[in-house]
């Protein structure tokens, strides 16, 4: 038999009700029945997964690990909402928004523009992370408002930290530092409320 005919048979087999009948789970023991046979599988075959599938949902999860085996956690202040808007503002910022890259003397100016939500995460996000970033390594970094957007200027008098400015671009510049983690992890706690 043809494969286009086999295929037809085995949808009006489906269709006549033929096929095994599935029991019918509530979502929530629909999504416990997942989880359970998600973390069997890899255990069985020896590996571990460690990508949660969402770069934003692990990291969120990352921090309710840390603050679960945290006996100190005031619960009252926790605020993983908060951070969600943020790892968005992130998202929006470092997918949405427009950069353009422009060499100054001593490094790069970028005009970062958008519209909506993404010109309101520049706005949070941009001079925010100049602000943490000037005098890093000898680097002046300051930001200057658009009407759609946000100027960043990022520059040394140190050739070679002018060099690596210009090749970190914008996006390197935005993601240069270890201070994100800890930032996040005290957004979560309630005890940074800003960008």
């Amino acid at each position: 038999m043809p494969l286009r005919l086999l295929s037809l048979a085995a949808v009006a087999a489906v269709a006549a009700g033929s096929a095994p009948a599935q029991t019918a789970h509530s979502g929530a023991e629909a999504h416990r029945q997942h989880a359970r046979q998600a973390t069997a599988a890899p255990q069985a075959a020896g590996a571990s997964l460690t990508v949660p599938g969402q770069d934003a949902f692990g990291a969120v999860q990352e921090i309710v690990s840390i603050l679960l085996a945290d006996p100190a956690t005031d619960w009252a202040k926790v605020n993983l909402d908060g951070l969600r808007g943020h790892l968005v503002d992130m998202h929006e910022v470092t997918l949405r928004a427009d950069a353009a890259v422009r060499r100054v003397e001593g490094g790069i100016e970028v005009a970062v523009t958008g519209q909506g939500r993404t010109l309101d995460a520049i706005r949070r996000m941009v001079p925010a992370h100049a602000r943490e970033i000037d005098g890093r390594d000898g680097w002046q970094a300051g930001a200057g408002e658009l009407p759609n957007g946000v100027t960043l200027t990022v520059t040394s008098a140190d050739p070679l930290q002018a060099t690596m400015i210009r090749g970190l671009g914008f996006i390197g510049v935005m993601a240069i530092g270890s201070h994100h983690q800890a930032h996040h992890l005290a957004m979560a706690r309630g005890e940074f409320h800003g960008h």
